[in-house]
């Protein structure tokens, strides 16, 4: 099922439900006040014995006024006299009113039967009123084929008297309003499902942007399509396209970078391979070249080879992902003055003679992979050292969240300072040194893993400043 038809269905289903409910009630309330008018208009009806002329028979099954030629509580029995002649008469009710019947069961089980041909059902919860043991009550009774509303209470004399009014006309309005009620559902359930399907299509029209663009990407491989935006609006769809285009051309910058990286390291990769190359092959076909020559071609080939061992290790890292998905060590809370101070001392081990390092380090404390930022900070002392000057001196400092150090060389040019992190950039003046132009791309590569910043800044007096800062 399509997303637009969930939107009509559910659309659909939740006006059909709200509707529901609304008529539920409005049928229950109508149903409540047109029952409760009978009930009203019975209980206030007072039935009245009437004498008539024609001798009748009384039926023995079970009265307001006193009934003549009884006195108290007890009828007279079955037959006897007067009773035969007495009916019971619901007195005239105003013009237009339900005219109902009443009959009445006395305490002996003789009925006086309504002045009319209907007979009420005698139960035995009418003779339990009659005799007292039950209290009032209301019930449904279907006689001759009407509809009754019954009224069972005790009379004056111990009488269960029997009050019915037809609900022919509550029942009939109650039917007009069942159609109705279903018409207006039945046609709000129709309208909500057309709105339904034409906000869905307005909803859904950004998502068929977005759905058609990514299946072109998807076929085409090609990064620079784009989802069309309205401009000043800030909804959900434009929002969702905005990060679309955002993530399509984070997807491009990421492949560009891949293939540049790609790219410059075969060019780096070639020189010392096409070296290595050259001093085997010429080792193979000359086997008597003098010791001499053929040690000088070794010590190249290993020197060749150390240096590829280090370009790899730092296309390693630099291909390694930010969040260190790939890394065998988690990101912990470590100490960064501990750890420039042991940068430090390897850094001395390494440094040739004469070169001097100070340290300020203040406790500091960030969340940091420690293999990879103390391969940060190593990368920034070896550049401090290889651009320092013969007993020169580098300068480290470490404030909460920073590291900072100084070198007293000559300095980087203005020209180079917006490029001294790319990968394989090399100024002019270092080209003649050892480096495969790396090391600052990878504490960049760090800094921005860690949402920390790295950045070069000429120093007073002469020399380089690098700053690299942490999230404390």
């Amino acid at each position: 099922m399509t997303f637009r038809r969930r939107i009509v269905l559910l659309a659909a289903a939740a006006v059909a439900v709200a509707i529901a409910g609304a008529v539920t009630i409005t049928y229950t309330i109508v149903r409540h006040d047109l029952r409760a008018s009978v009930d009203g208009a019975l209980r206030e009806t007072n039935p009245q014995f009437k004498m008539i002329t024609t001798q009748g028979k009384v039926k023995a099954q079970g009265m307001s006024a006193p009934v003549p030629g009884q006195s108290g509580k007890h009828a007279a029995p079955a037959g006897a006299g007067p009773l035969d002649n007495t009916r019971v008469q619901v007195p005239n009710q105003a013009f237009g009113a339900a005219k109902g019947i009443a009959q009445a069961t006395l305490i002996t089980g003789q009925t006086i039967l309504p002045d009319t041909p209907a007979v009420l059902p005698v139960t035995a919860a009418v003779r339990d009123v009659a005799a007292g043991r039950r209290a009032a009550f209301l019930r449904d009774e279907d006689v001759g084929g009407v509809h009754l509303r019954v009224l069972t209470r005790q009379g004056p004399n111990g009488e269960a008297l029997q009050i019915a009014r037809p609900l022919t006309d509550a029942d009939a309005t109650l039917g007009r309003l069942r159609w109705l009620l279903a018409a207006v559902m039945l046609g709000g359930v129709a309208l909500a499902a057309g709105l339904g399907f034409a906000v869905s299509r307005a909803a859904t029209r950004p998502l068929a942007r977005l759905t058609a663009t990514a299946e072109r990407v998807t076929a085409t491989g090609d990064l620079r399509h784009r989802i069309p935006q309205e401009r000043d609006v800030d909804d959900e769809p434009n929002r969702l396209a905005t990060a679309f285009n955002g993530m399509l051309a984070a997807l491009a910058g990421s492949r560009d970078a891949q293939r540049q990286l790609v790219a410059d390291a075969s060019h780096e990769l070639r020189t010392p391979l096409t070296a290595i190359r050259a001093n085997v092959e010429l080792l193979g076909h000359a086997p008597d070249l003098p010791r001499a020559d053929r040690d000088a071609m070794l010590a190249s080939a290993r020197s060749q080879l150390e240096d590829l061992t280090v370009l790899v290790g730092d296309l390693v890292d630099l291909a390694r992902p930010g969040d260190n998905a790939g890394g065998a060590d988690p990101p912990e809370d470590l100490r960064l003055d501990e750890l420039v101070n042991a940068a430090v001392e390897r850094a001395r081990r390494h440094a040739p003679p004469g070169t001097t390092f100070t340290v300020a380090a203040e406790p500091t404390v960030v969340h940091a992979t420690r293999a990879r930022l103390a391969r940060a900070v190593g990368n920034l002392l070896d550049n401090a050292v290889k651009w320092s000057p013969p007993d020169g001196a580098v300068e480290v400092v470490v404030r909460p969240g920073e590291v900072t150090v100084r070198d007293h060389g000559p300095g980087i040019a203005e020209v180079d300072l917006p490029h001294v992190f790319d990968r394989f950039y090399r100024a002019p003046s270092a080209r003649g040194l050892p480096g495969s132009g790396l090391g600052l791309a990878i504490v960049k590569h760090v800094a921005d893993a860690h949402r920390g910043t790295v950045r070069a800044e000429r120093a007073p007096g002469g020399g380089t400043v690098l700053r690299l800062t942490l999230p404390a």
